[in-house]
């Protein structure tokens, strides 16, 4: 996700906690720029956690499942 959608996450989220508040369309831009933050960490993550391996005492490694 590129630097200017999470300044613009941070700027509304401090718009928000303002007197003013957010319009009804800040909202939705907000709501769709965190949804689009917690998807990227998701993918993220699951890059991750697809190159993960768990080694065992003897030795022997083996690849994370899925559950």
């Amino acid at each position: 996700m590129e630097q200017a959608k999470i300044d613009r996450i941070n700027e509304l989220a401090r718009k928000a906690k303002s007197p003013e508040g957010l319009t009804p369309e800040e909202t939705a831009e907000r709501d769709a720029l965190r949804r689009e933050y917690i998807d990227a960490h998701k993918q993220i993550l699951a890059a991750h956690l697809d190159n993960t391996y768990i080694q065992y005492p003897d030795g022997t490694r083996r690849k994370l499942k899925k559950k």
